[in-house]
Parts: structure tokens; C-alpha cells; sequence
């Protein structure tokens, strides 16, 4: 018998809250002229995998200590109508050290109804992504945000605003990128004659939304662009995503899910990694290209109760259409697709230090009539502070 024995009815056994603050690029925003703030926040998190044993008997991974974020940065307003924002990773678990994680300008000549901001930032598709690390409701952003909203992270010229009186009611974010990736330029090859092999096209990335009342907002938005340098045949791989959402909030409970799909033009051997936690870049030089058709959904609910304790169940889907991918640390699954529900609780000790538990039972799709099933859930406890 399968996981997959599971209801979808599970999605409402519980209910969510917590209050939603729209933000821009950056996970936070200056509240003052009067110089720089210092800002940051720190995960450490423990994490136990069911992954089963090797052929000798021994746990694969059974658990570790580790950082999920550990970032501090700078944020900060400039007469007039300037500001700046900065923001590194100290862990490394990503990369193996620190990195340059955020760093823009905003210029706001007219409010909030037009700003142009210049920098590295995440790229401006999807609701999941949009959210900011401190603020995600489950430890784990969902797999089909992780392989279809990647690159999370570009260098980028990106024209933003909002519009509405007391609140917004409609948001718009239209961005031009190297498509990359984050702390990578646009790539260029020289062959040592006249000719090149480059890829000097941009992504295209744009985002709307919606809020026809105060507790529901609906958005949606499409990416395009090619990825890595061209063949020799002058040929380049390429990614197309478009993507819905809505964010519905009222009387301490939120319901929200987000389906993307696209399209993908690459090597039927590249293993894709999704792109990483909250950055990354995929690509690859091989010259045989297939096209797969990819897409799938997320969608959780949550209620705050007076005790400031948060239940959260989430459920997600992807279907990667047979193309190879990476699901979590190393384990690549063959084609198939997956299901995942998170049962977790979030208990929130003051407006500045959280506890987050999950546990992922995760369920794999059928290749030729087979069930793939695997050994892969986990049990995880992150602690938080922002400061």
C-alpha cells in the first residue's frame, strides 16, 4: 500500500495565521532617514531523514546539525527618495562560505507607484518565492517553487509599484536579468577566431496582483529566457514559467496555494537542482536539447490560535515529465513525480523569535506502471531570531 492512500481532505484538518506585510525585493525595509540599520536573522535547525540503510546496514544521514541562514546586512534611506539594501549569507552550507546574498538601489520618484531598483534581488516570480525566509509558514519552501521559480536570485534592472490609498490594491513588478543566476554575469565565449558562443539575451520577468478586498489577493506572473551559452550550431537551452496564486486571510486563518507550469528546453541528462534554497543557477553545455513540460502546485492552511501557537498543513505536487531532478541533499529521483505533505507547528515566543516543527511524508509517482517508493521523509526543528 502506498503513501499516496493519503486525502487530499487532509489539507483542512488544520487552519493557519499569521499577518502578511508585502515587501519588495528584500526580506525587510528602512524605517528611518537617520542613517544605516542594521538588520539579520539566524536559523540553526536540526534534522532527522527516514532515508533507509545502504546495502551494509548502515543509516544513510539520519541527522544533522546545521544552519539553514544565518545572513546580516544593512538597509537604510537616502534624501530623496533613495534607498539601499544590502544583505549577506554567513552560512555555508549552500556554497561551502559566505557569499553576497542582496544588494540594491531603489529609486521612488513617485511613491509607491513607480520605483526602479538596481541590483541583485530575487527574480520577481511567484508567491512562495516572494516571501521572505523569516516568514515562510514551513521550514521548507515547496519543491515545485524550488524547481520552477529558480534562479531565485539575478542581477537585474527591475521597474515596481502599487496602487491603491488606504491599502494596495494592485501591484505590479516588471524586471529585465542576466537569467544566471545569483553573482554570475551574463556569459560570453569567445572561440579564438571571428565567431562567439554566447548567450548576451536577458530573461523577462513580471508579476501582478490583485486585492479586490482586504483578506483576498490573487497574482500572477511568466519568466522566459535561455540558459547558459550557446552550441555550436548557434542553438541555447531555455526556461518558460508562468504561474497563479491567492493569499485569502480572515479571522485568523489563512488558505493559499500557488500552480506553476513551463516548459523547458534542455539536455534529457541535466540533472536539475531546483536552484537552491534561496539562490543558485542551473545550466548546461550539452548539445542533444528535449522538451519537457513541467508543472505542479502547493497549498497550506493555517490558524493562529490565542496562544500564539500556529498548526500548518501543506501540500504539494510536482511533475517534472520525466526529467531528471534533484530532491534533497543528493537524492535524485528519476523522472517521477512527487507528493509531499507537511504537518507542522509554529510557536512564535515573541514578534522576534520563532519554533518551527515539520514532518515531510513524502509519496513518488508511478514510472511504467511502477511506484517509486522511497525512503525519504523527514522530521525537522528550526529555532529563529531577526533582529
Amino acid at each position: 500500500m502506498t503513501k499516496k492512500i493519503f486525502s487530499f481532505g487532509l489539507l483542512f484538518i488544520f487552519t493557519l495565521s499569521t499577518s502578511y506585510t508585502a515587501f519588495s525585493q528584500g526580506c525587510v525595509e528602512a524605517t528611518s532617514d537617520e542613517g544605516p540599520q542594521l538588520v539579520g536573522y539566524i536559523q540553526p535547525e536540526y534534522s532527522y531523514f527516514f532515508f533507509g540503510q545502504d546495502d551494509n546496514g548502515n543509516a544513510i544521514k539520519p541527522s544533522t546539525f546545521y544552519f539553514r541562514r544565518a545572513r546580516i546586512g544593512v538597509v537604510g534611506n537616502i534624501p530623496y527618495d533613495i534607498s539601499y539594501y544590502v544583505m549577506a549569507e554567513l552560512s555555508p552550507l549552500a556554497t561551502g562560505y559566505p557569499y553576497l546574498l542582496d544588494a540594491f538601489i531603489t529609486y521612488a520618484p513617485f511613491g509607491k507607484y513607480v520605483k526602479f531598483s538596481f541590483g541583485q534581488f530575487k527574480s520577481p516570480f511567484g508567491y512562495e518565492l516572494a516571501q521572505p525566509c523569516f516568514g515562510l509558514h514551513t521550514i521548507n519552501r515547496s519543491i515545485v517553487t524550488r524547481q520552477l521559480s529558480s534562479p531565485f536570485r539575478e542581477l537585474q534592472f527591475m521597474v515596481l509599484g502599487a496602487v491603491g490609498k488606504d491599502r494596495d490594491i494592485f501591484t505590479y513588478k516588471v524586471s529585465v536579468m542576466n537569467g544566471t543566476g545569483m553573482n554570475v554575469m551574463d556569459q560570453y565565449v569567445w572561440d579564438g577566431d571571428t565567431n562567439t558562443i554566447a548567450n548576451n539575451n536577458k530573461d523577462i520577468a513580471a508579476r501582478l496582483t490583485v486585492a479586490p478586498w482586504e483578506w483576498l489577493q490573487i497574482g500572477g506572473g511568466a519568466r522566459t529566457g535561455l540558459i547558459g551559452i550557446k552550441d555550436e550550431d548557434g542553438r541555447s537551452q531555455s526556461r518558460t514559467r508562468y504561474g497563479v496564486d491567492f493569499n485569502f486571510e480572515k479571522w485568523n486563518f489563512r488558505l493559499q496555494g500557488e500552480y506553476i507550469w513551463g516548459i523547458d528546453i534542455r539536455s534529457k541528462d541535466a540533472v536539475d537542482d531546483g536552484g537552491g534554497g534561496c539562490g543558485g543557477k542551473k545550466g548546461t553545455s550539452a548539445i542533444e536539447y528535449d522538451e519537457f513540460k513541467k508543472n505542479g502546485f502547493w497549498v497550506q492552511a493555517m490558524y493562529m490560535t490565542p496562544i500564539r501557537l500556529e498548526p500548518v498543513i501543506k501540500y504539494e505536487y510536482f511533475d517534472p515529465d520525466g526529467a531528471t531532478y534533484s530532491y534533497y541533499f543528493g537524492q535524485v529521483h528519476d523522472g517521477f513525480e512527487q507528493s509531499i505533505f507537511t504537518f507542522g507547528l509554529n510557536y512564535f515566543l515573541n514578534d522576534w523569535t520563532r519554533i518551527q516543527v515539520n514532518y515531510l511524508y513524502a509519496a513518488e509517482g508511478k514510472t511504467n506502471g511502477l511506484v517509486n517508493e522511497y525512503s525519504n521523509d523527514m522530521l525537522m526543528i528550526q529555532a529563529q531570531i531577526k533582529f
